[in-house]
């Protein structure tokens, strides 16, 4: 899940690959790397973030190039094994997302051929491969030659010595040509190309590209020329900057009022008026598989869909989907997943449409790979997330789960046009639920402060907030690097009160529902055992302060709906935590945002 960026224009590279691959650091940053095209091709390339290799480099005269910024899979991240490489002659470099499986066979007999190898990594076989095939042909040609002899997953970009080109090829992976003028460009992610192009073409898998400052050129695995207009984005080069918000995280955390909105913009019409792409559908359950945050997200949509449609409802995690038996039963499939480009979740929709099942992605990004491989996409519109911890896209997920529990209820006759008229009213005041708890990010803050110091920290709900415990829970380990574990409320009594201490503090998310008593008295046990309890709460709920030592309250909301502010909370409450530990928030370590490997 490395970030790739290729530029073929007029103007000088270096600049626009290093503004580009910036805008790419969300992808990895365990190393970066250049390589320009001019005198031979030249390249540069240092272990750390991007930063490092701009203070480090100096100015390359050349108008084509290469960049890279790598979250390492093969190899250690270190310099020799940062990208691109170059071969043996200094006649071409690769930069690589992916993997490449049958690396060992190929590197062997390279060097049984005479060539030498300089790092650890799959990628560097590519380079040596290309070099192998090249000679005097068109690079285009060559590239695909030694796609032939590779096994794996991959978005390449090569230049090469001389050739006012850069050749891209996607499998499964994600890659995207840049339009423009007198310029064009290839990249991972169309947040990259924003200051230079809104017009994109989806390279799609088997496919090869070249780019030239005038041309694009697209073939097929055969070497078919493929034509394909470019698409306007919608999102806008504001939208990917942080807009004088200290991290993109709390920009983002900041914009979900309106991320909300967007996405029920024009949904809630059609929920009124039943038109629904799932009549006819033969299901009479449903499955949603996903992974990470989306997964908890998923785990919310399980409680809503069997309350509003009264339809049973599992859920899996992505790479445990497609190695699982299938069932006897043919449930409605739906795969969730912020990017559109998490290998495991495009390989759990390929295996359910296999097994004859009917798939529905809920998707960030327009064109990304899931949407041609499903029966239909519910887009979220949150915009560009470009925090690793996801925060607007995890609640526009829920928006979307929401209006599809709607439609199924609705198409089963589960719910009534009262209780349909009853959620949408809600599912409205949603924005401004959350818009209150932004505007008490400043106690919220303090609060966080606090317990910045602990090393530990649980988080437990019931029922429709136990997945909302896990993803505080998930948002604060990942950011503040506090070990946060999520748990149902109920299951504190079986191991986990072992662990509790006055040092371990416990965040209870507590709705004034069917499940209120049994909460408060978990909440009881904790306190029994000397740890602080923290309480994200509704303020109807009177007794909570009696409980908890100290409580974030909501707007009252209905507790099917406290799901969506209880989480900005504790969104916030990682946030300001990790601010408080000096963690690097848009950047934690050993994590990327988008998972494009296995």
């Amino acid at each position: 899940m490395c970030g790739i960026v290729g530029y073929a224009g007029r103007k000088s590279a270096q600049p626009i690959l290093l503004d580009c691959l910036k805008r790419l650091e969300y992808r990895g940053y365990d190393s970066a790397g250049m390589a320009v095209v001019g005198d031979g091709v030249r390249v540069y390339k240092t272990k750390g973030e991007i930063a490092a290799l701009e203070s480090e480099m100096p100015a390359i005269e050349g108008t084509v190039g290469v960049a890279h910024t790598r979250w390492a899979t093969q190899g250690r991240p270190t310099s020799d094994n940062a990208h691109p490489f170059d071969g043996c002659r200094n006649q071409v470099a690769v930069v690589h997302n992916g993997i490449i499986s049958n690396f060992v066979e190929l590197r062997d007999a390279l060097v049984a051929g005479g060539h030498e190898f300089s790092s650890d990594t799959d990628t560097e076989v590519f380079a040596h491969l290309v070099e192998e095939e090249l000679g005097d042909d068109e690079l285009l040609d060559a590239v695909g030659r030694a796609l032939k002899r590779v096994s794996g997953t991959y978005a390449f970009a090569v230049v090469s010595s001389g050739r006012d080109e850069v050749v891209g090829a996607r499998k499964e992976s994600p890659l995207v040509v840049g339009v423009g003028s007198g310029e064009n460009f290839l990249a991972s992610d169309v947040t990259a190309l924003l200051k230079y192009t809104d017009r994109v073409i989806y390279v799609q898998d088997g496919e090869l590209v070249r780019v030239t400052p005038d041309s694009v050129t697209i073939v097929d695995a055969d070497g078919n020329e493929v034509e394909r207009e470019a698409e306007r984005v919608a999102w806008s080069l504001e939208d990917a900057e942080k807009g004088g918000y200290p991290h993109f995280m709390l920009k983002e955390i900041f914009e979900q009022p309106s991320a909300i909105h967007e996405s029920l913009l024009g949904r809630i019409d059609a929920v009124e008026a039943e038109s629904s792409f799932l009549n006819g559908s033969p299901f009479s359950s449903v499955k949603i598989v996903a992974c990470g945050t989306s997964y908890n997200a998923g785990l919310v949509g399980k409680y809503l869909i069997e309350e509003f449609a009264k339809m049973p409802v599992t859920t899996q995690i992505s790479s445990e989907y497609r190695y699982s038996a299938p069932a006897r039963e043919n449930p409605l499939v739906v795969l969730v997943t912020q990017s559109g480009e998490t290998l495991d979740t495009i390989a759990a929709a390929r295996e359910a449409r296999r097994r004859g099942n009917r798939t529905v992605a809920i998707v960030n990004v327009v064109g990304s790979a899931i949407t041609r491989e499903v029966d239909h996409v519910i887009y979220t519109r949150a915009g560009p997330e470009i925090g690793v911890a996801a925060t607007k896209t995890f609640v526009t997920q829920l928006i979307a789960l929401y209006l599809l529990a709607i439609e199924l209820g609705s198409q089963g006759k589960a719910i009534t046009a009262h209780a349909k008229r009853s959620i949408i009213s809600q599912l409205r005041n949603l924005p401004r639920a959350v818009q209150d708890v932004l505007n008490q990010a400043d106690a919220i803050e303090a609060l966080a402060g606090k317990y910045s110091g602990s090393r530990d920290m649980f988080f437990i709900g019931r029922n429709i907030h136990y997945p909302i415990a896990l993803e505080g829970a998930l948002k604060t380990k990942e950011i503040s690097y506090i070990h946060g574990e999520g748990y149902p409320a109920g299951e504190l009594k079986h191991g986990p009160l072992a662990l509790l201490s006055e040092e371990s503090p416990v965040v209870a998310v507590v709705a004034k529902d069917h499940t209120y008593e049994k909460i408060i008295g978990n909440i009881s046990e904790v306190s029994a055992r000397g740890s602080p309890v923290i309480a994200v709460a509704t303020e109807d709920d009177t007794e909570i302060e009696k409980f908890a030592d100290d409580v974030i309250y909501l707007r009252e909301t209905s507790p099917l709906f406290s799901p969506v502010p209880a989480i900005v909370a504790l969104q916030l409450w990682a946030y300001y935590l990790a601010r408080a530990r000096g963690c690097p928030i848009d950047k934690p370590r050993n994590i990327a945002k988008t998972v494009t490997v296995e």
